[in-house]
């Protein structure tokens, strides 16, 4: 892992063990009947696996896009920014695999 994929994972779970807020969209695609992805998924992700994208110059704020998996070992990628105060999960879903190399860490040429 890079140092700077590091301290970016340090302010994510600084932040996180704070307060997570999960902003509207976020909640949106986790209820979505084909997702059902759970509030524990999501902070299970945050908490024990790894930065696949980094997006320093976004205009929500430095956030990224982390791997991990939930329940029945599905994939699920989740996209959050860590503030002084609070972490925000911007969005979850489950990778697609035709968007998605095998590992669903680097994504496909179009």
């Amino acid at each position: 892992m890079k140092n700077n994929q590091k301290s970016v994972l340090n302010a994510i779970r600084r932040a996180a063990h704070k307060k997570i807020l999960f902003l509207p969209h976020a909640v949106r695609q986790m209820s979505r009947q084909d997702r059902m992805i759970s509030g524990e998924e999501v902070i299970r992700v945050i908490e024990n696996e790894e930065i696949v994208e980094d997006y320093p110059e976004d205009l929500r704020g430095h956030s990224c896009l982390m791997l991990g998996y939930g329940t029945q070992k599905r994939p699920l990628h989740v996209v959050c920014a860590p503030k002084e105060d609070y972490l925000a999960v911007i969005t979850a879903y489950m990778p697609n695999k035709q968007e998605w190399a095998e590992g669903f860490k680097t994504r496909r040429k179009r």
